[in-house]
Parts: structure tokens; C-alpha cells; sequence
């Protein structure tokens, strides 16, 4: 297992994970942290709007169904952030039908996984673009 001791690659990519499951979103971010990446974790789609601008990920892995603020309006307004134009939106969902992906695909997100991704196809996603 790589660290995030200075390695180059994964561990200069950071990457936030947004999921209203707390448990859900901590035991990812422990997954992806031990794969070497720097991870920010927030719980909503507003405190996750206010990360991106500090922690200026590489990708966010973002949830759908979350109250107040849901995961396509949050890839909507990322997506209109000019400073962002490289960013990398997945959405990690358990909506994994042809709506859901049709809608995600609308709203700006590059990708689409449906829970539980596959760790091989969660990583790709991750080193991707």
C-alpha cells in the first residue's frame, strides 16, 4: 500500500468525498486515504460547496439523494464556477438507473457509479482525466 508520505501520483491528487451516510463517507475516505490520496470529507452539498474553494480537489465523489441540497444542484454550481473548469465530478449513488444517469450526465458530472463501485473501477474513476 502506498502512503501519503510524498509519493507522487495518487498522493498529490486530493479528493473530496460528499455523502450525507457519515459512516459511509469516513470508511471511503479511510479507503482512498490508504491508496495514497489526500482526502476532505463533507456531509452536504452546502459545507461541500465552501471545501471545494479551500481544498481545491482533483475530484469529488458525490452523493444524489442527500437532503437540502442534492448532488446534481451541487454539480450544477460547481460546474459554473469558472475557476473549476478541470475538475473531476463523480457521482457515487445508489441511483444507478437510466434517469439518474441521464441526469447526471445533464448536470455536468464526467462519471457515474452506482454503490457499492467496485474498488478496481472506483480507483480508475479516481486517476482518470
Amino acid at each position: 500500500m502506498m502512503g501519503n508520505d510524498g509519493d507522487k501520483g495518487a498522493a498529490t491528487r486530493r479528493i473530496l468525498i460528499v455523502d450525507d451516510n457519515s459512516d459511509a463517507a469516513e470508511l471511503l475516505a479511510e479507503l482512498v486515504r490508504l491508496c495514497g490520496y489526500e482526502v476532505a470529507v463533507e456531509f452536504s452539498g452546502p459545507s461541500a460547496l465552501r471545501t471545494v474553494l479551500g481544498f481545491q480537489p482533483h475530484v469529488v465523489l458525490l452523493d444524489i439523494g442527500m437532503p437540502e441540497m442534492d448532488g446534481y444542484q451541487v454539480a450544477q454550481l460547481l460546474r459554473a464556477m469558472p475557476d473549476l473548469n478541470g475538475l473531476r465530478i463523480i457521482a457515487l449513488t445508489a441511483w444507478g438507473d437510466a434517469e439518474a444517469r441521464a441526469r447526471t450526465a445533464a448536470c455536468g458530472f464526467n462519471l457515474h457509479l452506482t454503490k457499492p463501485a467496485p474498488l478496481p473501477a472506483l480507483l480508475g474513476a479516481l486517476e482518470a482525466g
